[in-house]
């Protein structure tokens, strides 16, 4: 059945594939891609009735539709700057079809087509301008969302129209006037663990794996060129007397780190080993057994964080998020009993283990953090990326 119905589909698309193929090249949906596929069709066939009938009826109709497009894209450019990058993808269109055209010789004695090149490059000078104007309209406001539109304008004018003005100067106007300065808090703690016993290398350990690492990956030159931001920790705001235009508090809502769980198991165990060799010097197996009894212990920590980037001067929430995590630690140590020759080297590892090694503080932390700190800088990132 299975074969029956991938025979069918493969002939429906061949039948598809077929039909699409046999249309003539006045009949299909895209002038602009007929009269590519007529000028090859040619080339191949030189005399192909089918391709000297349709390449000149192709190219009028190329003509017609895109110079109305243009029309139509100038009216409404006055109030829609984009409406420039139709105008150009037009007369990008109109300039392809005359290329193909002056590059096939049997083409060429069908149709003599229109040079667009002049048009081209008066539109991509005006659209230039354009987007300069626009881009130099909005770069003295303080609204950063503003400022990445002037940015754009700016780096589309010099895109347009390479070494258009000033137009990179005014890009890193644009991006130094939206530079926002970033206060990262230290670590709140409001979780209900409680940590007697941690000490301040609790609270120092939490501020030197988030706030300041936090402030060097995120002031690395490789990432910070991509955003107008600049990061600094509570202790450097007051220090240089900035004010900042953005804050970024991590609170610790939870950390759960219960005491290790201790439990027993058995398990069964077997093995085929040779035992010794027969008269004809053939190995002689059997099956021997062995009981594990195993002593483990576990536990399952948890951690939630609340990233939380605020606008100082408006009370205004940028961006949001609560982080949950967990790390599980496992470990076991045992004796057996029965006939050594069952176990493996891993049941031999957790025989010769002589004493259980409870993880420490830190590396609860470094465990519980290496989790949550991918997420918390990408929230950073996404809020300060342009």
């Amino acid at each position: 059945m299975t074969k029956h119905l991938l025979f069918y589909a493969s002939w429906m698309i061949l039948v598809a594939t077929s039909c699409r193929s046999n249309k003539s090249f006045l009949e299909r949906s895209n002038p602009d891609k007929s009269l590519q596929e007529a000028i090859k069709k040619l080339e191949k066939s030189p005399g192909n009735d089918e391709a000297s009938t349709a390449i000149p009826i192709l190219y009028k109709d190329i003509l017609n539709n895109h110079l109305a497009n243009i029309n139509a894209a100038r009216i409404g450019a006055a109030k829609n700057i984009s409406q420039w990058d139709h105008i150009i993808d037009e007369y990008e269109d109109l300039q392809k079809a005359y290329n193909r055209i002056i590059n096939s010789s049997a083409a060429f004695k069908l149709v003599t087509p229109q040079n667009f090149s002049a048009e081209l490059f008066e539109a991509k000078d005006s659209a230039s301008w354009y987007y300069y104007n626009a881009g130099t309209s909005l770069l003295n406001t303080k609204n950063r969302s503003e400022l990445k539109k002037a940015y754009n304008y700016f780096e589309k004018a010099n895109k347009l129209s390479p070494g258009f003005k000033d137009a990179k100067e005014k890009m890193k106007e644009a991006f130094n006037n939206a530079t926002v300065i970033v206060v990262i808090n230290p670590v709140r703690d409001n979780s209900f663990f409680n940590r007697s016993g941690w000490g301040s290398s609790y609270y120092n350990y939490s501020n030197e794996y988030f706030q300041q690492k936090l402030i060097r990956d995120l002031s690395n030159t490789s990432y910070s060129n991509n955003y107008p931001a600049k990061f600094y920790g509570d202790w450097e705001i007051r220090r240089d007397q900035l004010i900042p235009d953005w804050e970024v508090n991590l609170n610790l809502k939870k950390l759960h780190v219960p005491y290790p769980n201790t439990n027993y198991r058995n398990l069964n165990i077997s093995r085929y080993v040779e035992v010794g060799r027969d008269s004809l010097n053939q190995p002689i197996f059997k099956t021997v057994y062995a009981t594990l009894n195993i002593t483990y212990r576990n536990f399952i920590a948890k951690a939630t964080m609340e990233v939380a980037i605020n606008d100082v001067a408006t009370g205004n929430r940028i961006r949001y998020r609560t982080i949950n995590e967990q790390y599980e630690w496992y470990e076991e140590m045992g004796t057996y009993t029965g006939d050594s020759r069952a176990l493996t080297q891993n049941d031999w590892a957790i025989v010769n283990k002589n004493k259980f090694t409870d993880p420490n503080k830190e590396s609860i932390l470094d465990q519980l953090y290496r989790k949550i700190y991918p997420a918390v800088l990408g929230e950073i990132r996404t809020a300060a990326y342009w």
